[in-house]
């Protein structure tokens, strides 16, 4: 658990992050100030929707919080005009991981094909060299 209530403010970096992404006019400027406000309505707002998700979780006898368990808690607080963007969101990651996996189980297999193609070739090299040798062998008894 957090050791002073500061602890529980999110990092400024991600602050700075939530600023590029609302792409603020030119000319403006966010104090210092506003920044450890905006920081601490942050954390206490993450704070609560983490507390509400938790007791999705334990109504459902689980103590790892899901997706679903937020966006419950999101209707709870009355966010209900966030829950479907969230969902698009939700689903535009879900698809990204999913091509993610299928990219790396693709490349898996096509590492494993060169792999297995590259064994073959070794093998049928030293099948080559044996053959070579018994044709040579045959060759020097046929010669004595």
């Amino acid at each position: 658990m957090a050791e002073r209530p500061e602890d529980l403010n999110l990092p400024n970096a991600l602050l700075i992050q939530v600023e590029f992404v609302f792409q603020l006019p030119d000319g403006v400027n966010i104090s210092k100030e506003a920044r450890s406000a905006i920081s601490r309505a942050a954390s206490v707002f993450v704070l609560y929707a983490t507390s509400c998700a938790n007791n999705f979780a334990m109504k459902g006898k689980r103590k790892t919080l899901n997706a679903g368990d937020v966006l419950s808690a999101m209707e709870e607080m009355e966010f209900q005009r966030f829950v479907a963007p969230l969902k698009e969101s939700l689903e535009v990651y879900r698809r990204e991981q999913k091509g993610k996996k299928e990219a790396r189980k693709d490349k898996d297999k096509k590492a494993d094909s060169e792999e297995q193609d590259k064994s073959r070739e070794e093998d049928n090299d030293d099948d080559d060299e044996r053959m070579e040798e018994e044709e040579q062998n045959d060759e020097e008894e046929v010669d004595n």
